[in-house]
């Protein structure tokens, strides 16, 4: 049934402007890297109907009976963490991306009992090193990290060999391949696009 809904998402996120696509004009991405796509699925806690579909999506992929806690990666992924744990009855914590800087200086916000399993919700992953570094946190604390879950991923061999490195499951709902076939479809690119997109993709290595 989850594999029914991915290209639902991957539509919403477009629709919903999440996720643009421009490549005559590229994003600069934070590291400097020049980017056809954009993706900030920081809107969709805007839109009601479309955050509880990828939450829908993200229960579906989790087992209730063999899940202690969902965690939240700060910040783009805590509301979405919110919105599964609801919807699965279960606790939830987050993940800073840094010790807090005062008071008890904590990581990790919220309490569960010490060798939880856990599941962590990211909102996109590139290198993966954001997810990486909340759930290496979380087993510092002695929880058991099942996988990440993620809104969307570019698909990056680097993200796929980080997370082998540490042995760590991820999955996401929505694919780079995903989203540009949706756009073919629409006839908002072209086929030689697509190509264009999908080896700029490939090609990408981020430092």
């Amino acid at each position: 049934m989850v594999e029914i809904l991915h290209p639902t998402i991957a539509e919403k996120l477009i629709n919903i402007h999440a996720l643009k696509i421009n490549t005559q004009d590229p994003f600069i991405w934070s590291s400097g890297i020049e980017s056809p796509i954009y993706c900030d699925n920081r809107l969709t806690m805007s839109y009601p109907e479309v955050r509880r579909l990828i939450a829908k999506a993200f229960a579906w992929k989790i087992d209730r009976n063999k899940i202690d806690v969902i965690a939240g990666c700060a910040t783009a992924g805590i509301p979405h963490a919110a919105f599964v744990s609801e919807q699965l009855n279960l606790p939830m914590i987050y993940v800073r991306s840094k010790p807090k800087g005062h008071g008890l200086e904590n990581m990790i916000e919220g309490h569960v009992n010490e060798g939880g399993r856990v599941v962590v919700i990211e909102d996109l992953i590139s290198t993966g090193q954001s997810a990486i570094k909340a759930a290496q946190a979380l087993r510092d604390q002695g929880f058991h990290v099942e996988k990440v879950l993620s809104i969307f991923t570019y698909g990056l061999k680097e993200a796929k060999d980080n997370f082998e490195q540490v042995a760590l499951k991820y999955e996401s709902l929505v694919t780079f391949d995903d989203v540009v076939s949706v756009l073919v479809k629409q006839g908002e690119l072209t086929e030689r696009e697509q190509e264009g997109l999908l080896n700029w993709r490939n090609a990408l290595i981020l430092k």
